[in-house]
């Protein structure tokens, strides 16, 4: 490790636009209202000075390695204040951090690790089996710091942390952050932005829409931070504009509750399933907790049943957003007062525009299902890192749409209406997962011939993996088999990605380029299910 250091402290004051400008917001709370709550989070609370002064260590760390502008560092983290202190010690110091799904294997994430250019790997020791598998890929990483315990070779955090000064570093500088989303190929991809005006006047837009009181409102974290959502609405972007933040180290109902009665809970950030659970709860238990501090529920990444969200708005009041959107970006927002006017709508653009297009490029007549497009920022828009070519794909119209592959219709006021989905994409409890994947450890096993990878109905979840298999014995088709086949998934896929069983059929449909056509094979399925997704 070098023993680079810091040039002279700085020590004035600090702007709101500087902080703006280098990634420096805590450190302006901190400045501001140094005694005010940042973070609850692992049983701990963590003032803005407190924080701060962290954040500052790390960023000191990190720069002892020599990483800074234009390095990428990986974080694989469960739910807990260090996943933070590298998310904002990362945006002051230039670097460029990809927080990686935990719940991944050692080889998918390695995969990310060695893609996204990764010259840093902060790991939680919870994860330290699967993480000193990543460690041995990588010997050539130095700086890998593990979180919490210790990790065969890896260093711990905290013993470097407090060698380090936490006053605030010199000349800082705007980093960024890079998720992974799939793709159809079964590659995850990097969806990267460049840091800069446009993403500042995004958090800006959204800190109005929510009506963010800094000083009053406090945030849940209630999902995983390593999706974008949560990590994006309910915790970096409260933080930025100077309120505290609770992290859920996993979801529980009860305790769910129970926070927002003990901490005045004003914005939280929930997924349909988390409905689905919270609404079967015994009547007493929703009658205990004061849940009259919440004003806003932000909710996306899966569709819900309308009567579901009415279900739940006639329990906490018309109090929740909904919006629809992808890691590539935001499209649409509905406030709960239009959504009641208009059930199963997902809002109008928050960009001012969208199309929805016919199979022949053109754009449909109000009310006709097509395919959605959105309207790319002017600034700022997304590009698949290091793939030139699937960016140039993602983008129609002059470069001015993109679009998630989603079906849907607008009606005469301009409301998009979600009909279906592309045939690919599977929802589970909001997670994202592509058959493309699945298909591809499955077409490795010896007795199978042919496969395809569909969602299918669940009342819970939303949907489940399915895997209809043609087998090149059809004979050896059995429940046996079936459960042979799920464990070879669970090889080299996590176990969120895995058909929870097998079908076994003679055939499978094919256009005449030899494409799966997945819509037949999900279709007798869904044959009589209300809401299809």
């Amino acid at each position: 490790m070098s023993n680079k250091s810091d040039s002279a402290e700085q020590n004035t004051r600090i702007t709101h636009e500087q902080a703006i400008q280098n990634g420096m917001l805590i450190a302006y709370h901190a400045q501001q209202t140094p005694d005010a709550i940042a973070l609850i989070a692992t049983g701990k609370e963590y003032t803005f000075q407190q924080f701060n002064a962290r954040i500052n260590q790390l960023a000191r760390v990190l720069r002892n390695y020599n990483l800074g502008e234009g390095d990428a560092a990986a974080l694989i983290c469960t739910n807990r204040a260090e996943f933070l202190e590298a998310m904002f010690a990362t945006a002051r110091t230039g670097i460029r951090i990809t927080p990686i799904n935990w719940h991944l294997t050692a080889k998918e994430i390695n995969y990310i690790v060695e893609n996204c250019e990764a010259k840093a790997i902060i790991g939680d020791a919870a994860l330290s089996e699967k993480l000193q598998q990543v460690g041995e890929q990588f010997p050539q990483i130095e700086a890998k710091l593990s979180v919490g315990g210790a990790i065969e070779g890896f260093t711990g955090y905290d013993a470097l942390i407090e060698t380090q000064e936490s006053s605030n570093i010199d000349s800082p500088c705007m980093g960024g952050q890079m998720l992974y989303t799939s793709g159809t190929t079964g590659f995850p991809k990097g969806v990267y932005r460049k840091p800069g005006a446009a993403a500042r006047a995004g958090q800006e837009h959204l800190a109005k829409v929510f009506d963010f009181k800094p000083g009053n409102d406090f945030s849940s974290i209630t999902g995983p931070l390593y999706h974008a959502a949560p990590l994006a609405f309910t915790c970096t972007l409260p933080l930025n504009m100077g309120m505290g933040v609770l992290i859920m180290e996993q979801w529980d109902c009860e305790e769910f509750l129970a926070n927002v009665e003990r901490h005045k809970v004003t914005h939280t950030h929930l997924v349909p399933i988390m409905f689905h659970r919270l609404l079967a709860l015994p009547e007493d238990v929703k009658a205990k907790y004061d849940l009259s501090s919440l004003r806003f529920v932000i909710h996306g990444a899966a569709p819900c049943p309308v009567h579901v969200k009415q279900a739940f708005m006639d329990w906490v009041g018309p109090i929740v957003w909904e919006y629809y959107a992808a890691t590539e970006g935001i499209g649409t927002m509905v406030p709960p007062q239009v959504w009641l006017k208009k059930p199963g709508t997902v809002g109008n653009p928050t960009l001012g525009a969208l199309k929805v297009v016919g199979e022949d490029g053109n754009e449909v007549p109000t009310g006709e299902i097509g395919t959605v497009y959105l309207k790319a920022p002017d600034q700022g828009k997304f590009q698949y890192f290091k793939d030139d070519g699937k960016t140039d794909k993602a983008y129609r119209f002059g470069g001015e749409f993109f679009t998630l592959g989603d079906m849907g219709y607008v009606d005469e006021d301009g409301y998009l209406f979600l009909a279906d989905r592309s045939s690919d994409l599977i929802i589970s409890g909001g997670v994202n997962i592509y058959p493309a994947e699945v298909d591809a450890v499955l077409l490795h096993h010896p007795a199978v011939a042919d496969v395809a990878t569909v969602g299918i109905p669940n009342s819970e979840w939303g949907e489940e993996v399915r895997s209809v298999v043609l087998l090149k014995n059809t004979d050896e088709a059995s429940e046996a088999m079936s459960a042979q086949l799920v464990a070879f998934c669970l090889e080299d896929l996590a176990k969120f990605k895995c058909p929870r069983k097998i079908d076994f059929v003679d055939q499978l449909p094919r256009y005449d380029t030899g494409k799966i056509i997945r819509r037949q094979v999900r279709e007798k399925y869904w044959q009589g299910v209300d809401k299809k997704i």
